[in-house]
């Protein structure tokens, strides 16, 4: 692989999926031959800590931009270019397609011989508007590769391109580490101190966002409890959606059957995914299909902590499911639909664990990121 400058604004401690996807790539790429050019998570002193405390820890080196959202202005894209020189640097991999990518030729005249941009859901929807679709074609014009996440989001992303530019488009989802994510994470622990240990738990770990679904699982517990009665729902995450979704569960009358984590550090996870019983995340499409999932890694880290998952059928994220076999999708936003397959698994240990087990393998035999980090530096 030849040395790669990776540009992105998503890069950890700031927490997201796009943020892990590209870090655990890195760290399957040969340290010696990666810098990372990133934003700053936030500022004040407690951002500044946390950032030069991860960055120090990493095997890589990490240059950080002095904005909290890098773009691609002139400044920036003047500071890749020097960084790219100063290191050596012949491949670039910018983490998100857009907007940085449209940083790529400059860098090709600063000396770059090989550009790949990787889109995720956001690009499926700057394809839809006039505008942004003109730009994500300049991006596709201007780099080598584009890769996408699965079939939904390449058959998005495709026809904004150039008919040459569509046809060097490859597949590049994230992956689980089965290491991590397996059957026996520790679920035990986090269900004794919230009461749970002896009750069925619906689980589903994300942001607290309108488009994952938690309120339609809110939604739902009234006709799950109806037939699982000591079912409990684990709410596992933060963000902006969280007290919306604490009102609604007290005005639906089942804040006694939903619990709330709050924010869960990274490495408490695998724990967290194994303290259900079932992983539900019922997503939806909002904003005319501009707010859409573009895969929906939790589901299979779920798959492989031995979890039958319940999904939505927002984008990519059927993508992420056997249905049927790892798990069931259904009509994201329909509290009915997500309450009749949640109730099914509830009700079926021997479903559960015939699907947990199909999902686990299913991970091992796809997902694993040694795998497609191979695929990512063959492209690089």
């Amino acid at each position: 692989m030849d040395k790669t400058l990776i540009v992105t604004n998503d890069f950890p401690p700031r927490p997201g999926g796009i943020q892990a996807f590209l870090h655990n790539m890195a760290l399957r790429l040969d340290p010696e031959q990666i810098v990372v050019y990133a934003s700053t998570w936030k500022r004040g002193q407690e951002g500044v800590e946390a950032t030069a405390r991860f960055d120090a820890e990493q095997p890589f080196r990490v240059v950080r931009d002095r904005t909290t959202m890098l773009l691609p202005t002139p400044r920036a894209t003047r500071r890749a270019s020097e960084l790219l020189r100063e290191h050596g640097c012949t491949s670039v991999w910018f983490g998100a397609a857009a907007p940085l990518g449209l940083m790529a030729p400059a860098l090709r005249a600063a000396g770059a011989r090989k550009l790949v941009a990787t889109t995720h859901g956001h690009e499926a929807g700057w394809a839809q508007l006039p505008a942004s679709r003109q730009l994500l074609r300049r991006i596709g014009e201007g780099t080598d590769t584009i890769t996408y996440l699965g079939e939904y989001t390449r058959s998005r992303i495709a026809p904004a391109l150039s008919a040459a530019a569509a046809a060097r488009m490859v597949q590049l989802p994230p992956g689980v580490d089965e290491k991590t994510f397996h059957p026996g994470s520790g679920g035990d622990e986090v269900r004794a101190p919230l009461g749970l240990t002896d009750r069925p738990v619906v689980v589903c770990v994300s942001r607290l966002v309108p488009r994952k679904g938690q309120d339609t699982l809110i939604q739902a517990m009234p006709r799950i409890l109806s037939a699982v009665p000591d079912a409990v729902l684990l709410i596992v995450g933060d963000g902006p959606y969280r007290g919306e979704l604490r009102k609604l569960a007290a005005d639906t009358g089942v804040a006694d059957s939903v619990r709330f984590t709050g924010p869960v550090p990274w490495a408490a996870l695998p724990a967290h995914h194994g303290a259900g019983d079932v992983f539900a995340m019922p997503c939806r499409t909002r904003r005319g299909g501009l707010d859409v999932e573009g895969l929906g890694i939790v589901y299979l880290e779920a798959s492989a902590t031995g979890l039958p998952v319940v999904a939505g059928d927002s984008g990519g994220a059927p993508d992420a499911v056997l249905d049927g076999e790892t798990g069931f999708v259904v009509r994201g936003g329909s509290p009915t639909s997500a309450a009749d397959r949640i109730i099914t698994l509830l009700r079926d240990a021997d479903l559960r664990r015939r699907m947990g087990e199909r999902g686990r393998a299913w991970v091992e035999e796809r997902w694993r990121w040694d795998q497609l980090a191979g695929r990512l530096a063959s492209v690089l």
